[in-house]
Parts: structure tokens; sequence; C-alpha cells
């Protein structure tokens, strides 16, 4: 347990400092690794590794921020750089047609609880 401060300060020193991303980012949006990411691992940062493997089945940013224990504002601002760089593809809820589903939303609340 004696490595938990410095897991918290080194993500926010991978951001800058940053804790918004570049562009909105709804915590419930969906997101997955692309072939580009697969490609480059080994190579990647240990915390866009870590998302790229996270997200090789789809997940939403509140789960990728509770499941590799980030803060959600530092998850939020490595998930939009990784798309910026078309390591990982983003599905928001933010279009009519896509609802996020009861099991989704249950599964953010649940990983928000856990926080």
């Amino acid at each position: 347990m004696g490595s938990a401060p410095s897991s918290l300060v080194r993500p926010y020193a991978v951001t800058k400092g940053r804790t918004k991303p570049k562009s909105q980012l709804p915590l419930e949006a969906l997101i997955s690794a692309t072939a580009a990411a697969r490609n480059e691992s080994g190579t990647l940062t240990p915390e866009w590794q870590a998302i790229s493997d996270l997200c090789r089945e789809w997940r939403s940013v509140a789960e990728i921020s509770a499941l590799l224990r980030m803060p959600l504002g530092v998850a939020r601002v490595l998930v939009a750089d990784m798309s910026e760089q078309g390591l990982v593809q983003i599905r928001s809820s933010l279009n009519n047609e896509a609802r996020p589903n009861t099991n989704l939303l249950e599964r953010v609340l649940s990983g928000l609880r856990k926080l």
C-alpha cells in the first residue's frame, strides 16, 4: 500500500496537470481500443497501455476510471488524448439514436460507488 500516494500523483503528471479533456466526454461514453492501439502495444505509455488493454471490450469512461483506480478527470483526459491519436474509438450517447441501456447505467453507478 506504500505506492498508493504516488499512483494518484503520477496520472496528473502524465496529463501535464490537465483535468478536463479538450472535447466533451461524458462518463457514460463507451470506449474501445482500435487496431492502431493493438499495433502500437509496447510503445504506449503505461497508462495508455492499461486503457488499451481494458478496452478490448467496450467500456464506459466511468468503468475505466474505477477499474484502473484512476481519477475520473485523468481518465477523461487520457481517453480524449488517445482518441486524437486514433488509439480508441468513442461511442457517445449524445446522439438521439443511442441511449445507454439500464445494464450500462447500473455498471457505471456501481463503479462510481466503488470509488
